[in-house]
């Protein structure tokens, strides 16, 4: 399984809960989820079936008005 740690500029569960399901939609073998309550607003993204396309989706997030980058390990 692979998984990526991004930090965002989400701030409400709404957002997110939008984000999600948007994500769910367009990268249909990634499992996401939020953490708001971290300092960083994670979104983790795991993928059981190859590698996760990293660029694509923080392209993707940007269009719906949010920010993310790699947090590095």
């Amino acid at each position: 399984m692979t998984v990526e740690v991004f930090k965002t500029n989400v701030s409400t569960r709404r957002y997110a809960n939008v984000l999600l399901n948007q994500i769910h939609k367009t990268f249909t073998k990634y499992h996401a989820n939020f953490d708001l309550d971290d300092c960083d607003k994670i979104l983790r993204i795991q993928c059981s079936t190859g590698a996760i396309r990293s660029r694509a989706l923080i392209m993707f997030l940007k269009d719906f008005g949010c920010n993310a980058e790699i947090l590095p390990d």
